[in-house]
């Protein structure tokens, strides 16, 4: 009796596991949406300069990776942003500073954040993205967008994708952010699930790519991974202070690996890591 109850809960897992978290792209047809823009990556040797453009140096939350353009390369049909263990000067640096972008000597890690800013914006539509991310401690990974408009938070944030700790706690997340009373204070609609949840249903997780997507028009933003719904945003609560809606301006793509800051001491993880990124691609009603 206890085999076949075993037997019948690992067919119950097996099952509905591959259900819950199947890998079904997006298909346009009978949807309205056309293919607006695509990097399908399948061009080996630097990332292409006519859609992205590279943050450099320290940038933001105090992570410790230096950003530069010798850590994404395209090989294999893939986008390869690497993670190293490695010293980089900071040509910024100047004594007596409180800034941390100026206070810090050197980075101690490097890696890249690509983005379509001046080069591609859209607003509304589907964004679909195949990627695997690196688990390991220390590692942020991201899918996300901008508003065009407006400083951080008042231009918006979408985060289809971040993976980093959450209480010391490995955590998928999926989320935006709009502007609150007080400068650089965030409003976020947060979902956060516990990285153990996908490795219950996958021990595998890490190992494998998987579909990130975007469903955004004027009422709502819906974020899903491999086909399960995260987090549906309703736009009808994302107003600024001052009446503006974030969401309903142009937003612009970026991808990156952060080391550091919410992603964790990385100090006993190995290096290199890689964050590959398959294919991105968005589609607009017309």
């Amino acid at each position: 009796m206890f085999w076949r109850m075993k037997y019948l809960f690992l067919l119950y897992l097996t099952f509905f596991g591959t259900v819950a978290f199947a890998q079904e792209q997006f298909d346009p047809k009978g949807s309205g949406h056309v293919l607006i823009w695509q990097d399908e990556f399948d061009q080996n040797g630097k990332v292409d300069p006519a859609k992205w453009s590279f943050e450099k140096g320290f940038v933001r939350n105090q992570e410790l990776q230096w950003y530069q353009e010798d850590n994404a390369s395209v090989d294999g049909g893939h986008l390869i942003i690497t993670g190293r263990r490695e010293n980089v000067p900071n040509s910024g640096y100047e004594a007596g500073k409180q800034d941390w972008r100026k206070a810090r000597r050197a980075a101690d890690y490097t890696s890249s954040s690509i983005h379509t800013r001046g080069k591609f914006e859209f607003k509304y539509g589907v964004v679909e993205v195949r990627a695997k991310i690196d688990t390991a401690s220390g590692m942020w990974p991201a899918i996300w967008t901008l508003g065009v408009k407006n400083p951080w938070p008042a231009n918006g944030e979408i985060d289809i994708m971040e993976f980093y700790r959450v209480k010391n706690q490995p955590t998928i997340l999926a989320n935006a952010a709009w502007a609150d009373r007080g400068q650089y204070r965030a409003i976020w609609d947060e979902e956060k699930i516990p990285f153990w949840e996908f490795l219950r249903s996958d021990i595998d997780w890490p190992s494998k790519f998987h579909l990130w997507r975007m469903e955004w028009d004027e009422h709502f933003i819906r974020l899903f991974l491999d086909g399960r719904l995260l987090n549906e945003i309703d736009l009808s609560k994302t107003l600024n202070p001052d009446g503006f809606n974030p969401f309903h301006q142009p937003h612009y793509l970026l991808l990156n690996l952060a080391i550091g800051g919410n992603g964790g001491d990385p100090s006993e993880s190995t290096f290199p890591k890689e964050y590959r990124v398959d294919y991105i691609r968005v589609y607009q009603k017309r």
